[in-house]
């Protein structure tokens, strides 16, 4: 197996209000993803909390396009979602997190297509929606080369990194990708050493630093997050 050469650690943790986004910056968090409805996996916020969040904090805001449950969008909806995309970047928002299937599980090219052109050229992350494709080997390949994506989010598993781990590092095509996977998805703290012991050391994190979506995301929980993916 060939592990890619050390990156330095990126912390990335989920913020549904800007409180959460201050103690994630307090806690030492490289970059915050902004999202809405973690009843429902996480919608895009309203383009008023992001402007209120980019004046709260410095670092990188990452802002969640997804409007509905699941991972498929028609033409509706991708209407919908270009219109939602030039009000959040109205309101400053200049990082994004997106990712659609079609209906048979494959990853929707064209869906993705016309979502990224209106970016723009901004940085975006593909998130979980690579978990649930029917065949995860082509998601990754089919991902290869898509303007503007730097970072993908997943588990190795749609049921989580406590299954997926072990995916991630039996196969190297994510390897070949080019780009940073983010490991998120039921992370546990135990999960931060064998991740880095496989080259992965960009971790995401949301209910590990909080006790409930309904409490705030706690800053001393996100530091020790930040010493453990350091040490």
């Amino acid at each position: 197996m060939t592990v890619s050469p050390p990156q330095s650690g990126l912390l990335e943790i989920i913020a549904l209000t800007v409180a959460d986004a201050v103690a994630a910056q307090d806690g030492g968090a490289d970059r915050i993803e902004v999202v809405a409805e973690m009843d429902r996996d996480g919608l895009t916020p309203r383009p008023e909390l992001v402007a209120e969040m980019r004046a709260a904090v410095d670092i990188p805001l990452r802002i969640m396009v997804r409007g509905t449950d699941g991972f498929t969008a028609d033409a509706d909806e991708l209407a919908r979602l270009l219109a939602v995309v030039a009000e959040l970047r109205a309101a400053g928002a200049e990082e994004f997190v997106l990712g659609f299937l079609t209906e048979d599980g494959h990853v929707d090219l064209e869906a993705t297509r016309v979502v990224v052109e209106s970016l723009d050229g901004c940085p975006w992350t593909f998130h979980r929606a690579v978990d649930h494709a029917a065949d995860t080997e082509r998601a990754w390949a089919d991902l290869r080369g898509l303007p503007g994506l730097d970072t993908v989010l997943t588990a190795g598993s749609a049921r989580g990194l406590e299954d997926g781990l072990p995916r991630l590092a039996a196969r190297d095509d994510w390897r070949e990708c080019g780009v940073r996977l983010l490991a998120g998805g039921g992370l546990k703290h135990a999960h931060v050493p064998g991740l880095r012991s496989i080259g992965v050391t960009a971790i995401h994190a949301g209910g590990l630093v909080r006790d409930s979506w309904d409490s705030p995301v706690d800053s001393t929980r996100v530091r020790a997050l930040r010493e453990l993916l350091d040490a």
